[in-house]
């Protein structure tokens, strides 16, 4: 992995949520290589081994920790080891999150033809899922960590939002509902926080290719799907963007020189598609 640009942050202890996942991986990498001791959380401890393996590989300080974001005590627990082992914590990224498939409406728009799902048939339990893990696994972890937080030096949280918090993006009403309250949460923390010394932040990324999702965006002659085609042509760049392109907009945010005076910010990463009306 090439950094667009350096930062230090050596001595810094860094948590990352879904740290084993592709963007949180990619994440406690990019951290790690500008000196953080990154702890790495996930459902289960081994999903997050490659990724400490990768940064002990090139010379720097991570561990792998098992923590459900939904669970206090499993954080609670989680928490204790990182202090026990590193003495505090100075940063929080909270990633973990994401689109859950059964909380899905299969329509743009409501049509009663066919046999098709649709909102009034919709498991409210699976839409509670999603809800639950994008808001509250962000708003727990914060709770958490953040009590370890206070007082630290470049103490800050870094959130997730998405293009689904500036306006609905069809057919996934709990994520978007979720990231747009996370967005909101963010504005709040950062005032909440503002005295403490703990800065709050979010990204909002975009669309981005990733081998998990090329399936559901392309065909297989490589040509992009009617909703990846409608996604690309709301993009005023023209594209989806690729994973590494969040990491200069992370570093920005957790930087203790060049964002010490930037709280409660929401940053799109998007090729522009937060502000294209279409016309």
């Amino acid at each position: 992995m090439n950094l667009p640009f350096q930062i230090d942050l050596t001595g810094e202890v860094v948590v990352v949520t879904g740290g084993s996942g592709v963007i949180g991986g990619m994440f406690s990498r990019a951290l790690a290589m500008c000196g953080a001791k990154v702890a790495v959380l996930g459902r289960k401890a081994e999903n997050g081994i490659p990724v400490v393996n990768d940064i002990e590989a090139q010379g720097g300080e991570a561990v792998s920790i098992a923590a459900n974001v939904l669970d206090r005590e499993s954080l609670e627990e989680a928490k204790e080891k990182i202090l026990e082992k590193w003495g505090k914590v100075n940063i929080l990224v909270n990633c973990a999150g994401g689109a859950v498939k059964s909380a899905e409406i299969p329509q743009d728009q409501f049509s009663e033809e066919g046999n098709m799902l649709n909102f009034f048939t919709a498991d409210m339990d699976n839409l509670r899922k999603e809800l639950d893990l994008n808001l509250y696994g962000t708003l727990l972890p914060t709770q958490v960590f953040g009590a370890a937080m206070v007082g630290q030096e470049n103490a800050n949280i870094i959130n997730i939002s998405s293009m689904g918090a500036y306006g609905p993006l069809t057919r996934i009403p709990g994520y978007s509902s979720a990231k747009a309250a996370i967005s909101n949460f963010t504005q709040w923390a950062a005032n909440y926080f503002a005295k403490s010394g703990i800065r709050v932040n979010a990204l909002a990324p975009g669309f981005f290719q990733t081998p998990q999702n090329h399936a559901l965006h392309f065909n297989p002659d490589g040509t992009p799907t009617p909703r990846s085609q409608k996604i690309i042509d709301s993009t005023p760049m023209g594209k989806y963007g690729e994973p590494e392109d969040l990491i200069g907009a992370l570093l920005f945010l957790v930087s203790p020189k060049g964002s010490s005076f930037v709280t409660g910010v929401i940053l799109p990463v998007d090729g522009g598609f937060h502000c294209y009306l279409g016309v």
